[in-house]
């Protein structure tokens, strides 16, 4: 297994210390200044690409930022590490892996290999077997153990197996069957699994079990909860759970040991992360609810923007861009956090597929080489839907004590239409962006007749930043699109941050010493090899589990 390196710290870049250097220069040059004294710096600071357009002419950047960064990027090779991952290389070093989520949704006739095989044939059979399955329960050809068509399909799954089927079924509920019912399941609480159930019947729901390895202690607790579900309204007939289950796994004989027929079981590689894998069978939800058809559009977004990504010069790239900017932000004016603001309701869960996405990847304090990181890595990733979010937080990202970075999303036509809703909403995206950009002054304030008193009050420094990024609508190839934008960003900022983007040794400590608690709060002696405060915990949830 190899490791890459680099040859000193990043802090010690030349690169990184001409950006220390030019923020000393600008500091006192806000965005009201930026903009007055560049009337066409809006057009100027904009890339588009596979259908995306990206204003970031609202942060506190100059011509010279951009050189820097991009001359910082080049030094840190991401064009080459770039291409190395699209080519199949190893490099995810930890795992020994490579790192190849493109490949999920690359055209028949590509040519990826990993150890001297074409992958991509083996991700076709999967695609192609998902859409036979697809069909033939959206047609009603499949159907349950007592011959009754299948209506509700209950995902049990958790982290990527449940963020990114989430996201896209709520974004794409437009598109979706809507004589369907689709429900996900993914906390170890019990009140989720029986909320999703309580009216549903057994005779005409398919669970999805998704787990590579067929153990995540969550995802399997709520499967047999399930499977003991199905069979107490389907008669007690152990047959029945082959027609009421269907696995993405990699663990054929777990599989078949469940109850499971192998022939329904749809895999997927180590060379895909959960966090990556919402085009992968993880997305059979997905297929199910919008066809084959619509998922192969929603894949035929995702390979748009990875060709934009792989392909577009680095000034002109829209990932590279966004990422450049945010690590600005980041490492150099010093904000902790980011809140992306889709203007669109089917987004309501997108932000909390980008916290995964993006503090597993790069919430590391550790570089590729093993040395501790003297810089900071990834943001705080948070947010809602607008305008929503208007009446709730804004009022901290407009008048709070640090600046928050943020990502406005919108689309210029709404998948319903009603009335003037849709330029009622994108309106707020606009004048969001402008009011955090340049605020309001004191004496403005004063001339529309406030009081004294209330001066301080209603003024709004604003030079805060943001992005806009606007496209079309909100179809299966744009949430395609959207999704590869943020892969290709963590991706841009791990490159640079010299960290592995790629593995998650982060969440292991803890579902390691749950397993060890599990078997403790049943025990009938009082506990005492944890800590002091572990163990008061863990003795008073003894004596107060069953009321």
């Amino acid at each position: 297994m190899s490791i890459e390196t680099t040859d000193h710290a990043l802090t010690d870049r030349p690169e990184w210390k001409a950006l220390e250097e030019h923020l000393v220069q600008i500091m006192d040059r806000d965005l009201k200044r930026l903009f007055s004294e560049d009337d066409q710096r809006g057009p100027r600071f904009t890339v588009e690409g596979a259908g995306i357009f990206l204003d970031y002419s609202k942060n506190r950047i100059t011509d010279r930022t951009v050189s820097l960064l991009l001359d910082l990027a080049r030094a840190c090779d991401l064009e080459g590490r770039r291409e190395r991952m699209f080519t199949g290389e190893k490099i995810n070093i930890t795992e020994d892996r490579a790192v190849l989520h493109t490949a999920l949704r690359a055209p028949r006739d590509a040519v990826v290999e990993v150890d001297g095989v074409n992958v991509i044939p083996h991700v076709h059979e999967v695609l192609d077997r998902m859409g036979a399955f697809a069909t033939g329960i959206r047609s009603g050809e499949w159907k349950g153990h007592t011959g009754k068509r299948i209506r509700n399909v209950v995902n049990i799954g958790i982290g990527g197996s449940d963020l990114g089927p989430v996201m896209a079924y709520e974004a794409l509920k437009p598109f979706s069957d809507r004589s369907m019912c689709f429900r996900f399941v993914s906390n170890v609480d019990s009140n989720d699994f029986y909320e999703k159930t309580r009216d549903l019947s057994p005779e005409e729901t398919l669970f999805i079990i998704s787990s590579k390895t067929f153990t995540t202690l969550e995802t399997m607790t709520n499967a047999h909860t399930a499977r003991e579900w199905s069979l107490e309204g389907l008669g007690g007939d152990e047959s029945a759970v082959a027609k009421h289950f269907v696995a993405v796994s990699t663990n054929k004989e777990a599989v078949e040991s469940f109850g499971i027929d192998s022939k329904n079981m749809f895999g997927f590689w180590d060379w895909v992360g959960g966090r990556y894998s919402m085009d992968s069978a993880i997305g059979l939800s997905t297929m199910l609810s919008v066809g084959p058809d619509g998922f192969a559009d929603l894949l035929a977004g995702f390979h748009e923007m990875d060709v934009h990504f792989r392909t577009a010069p680095l000034e002109s790239n829209v990932p590279v861009m966004l990422g450049l900017v945010g690590l600005w932000n980041r490492n150099f004016l010093g904000c902790d956090t980011v809140a992306v603001l889709p203007y669109d309701n089917e987004l309501l869960r997108f932000s909390a597929y980008l916290q995964q996405l993006e503090m597993e990847s790069n919430g590391k304090h550790v570089t590729l080489g093993g040395e501790r990181v003297g810089w900071d890595t990834c943001p705080v990733i948070w947010g809602e839907p607008g305008t929503n979010g208007q009446h709730a937080f804004y009022q901290m990202i407009h008048q709070g004590t640090k600046p928050v970075p943020c990502d406005f999303i919108c689309f210029c036509e709404a998948a319903n239409p009603i009335g003037d809703h849709h330029d009622k909403l994108v309106s707020n995206v606009f004048a969001q962006a402008e009011a955090l950009a340049f605020g309001k002054t004191e004496a403005q304030v004063k001339a529309e007749g406030v009081a004294d008193q209330l001066l301080p009050h209603k003024e709004f420094d604003g030079n805060r930043m943001s992005n806009v990024i606007m496209t079309q609508k909100l179809d299966p190839r744009t949430l395609g699109r959207l999704v590869a934008l943020y892969e290709h960003k963590v991706f841009t900022q791990g490159t640079i941050w010299n960290i592995n983007s790629f593995d998650q040794w982060g969440v292991e400590l803890g579902k390691v010493l749950a397993k060890n608690i599990i078997p403790q709060l049943s025990q009938s002696e009082a506990v005492t090899d944890h800590d002091s405060s572990t163990n008061q915990l863990i003795n008073r949830y003894r004596q107060h589990r069953h009321g």
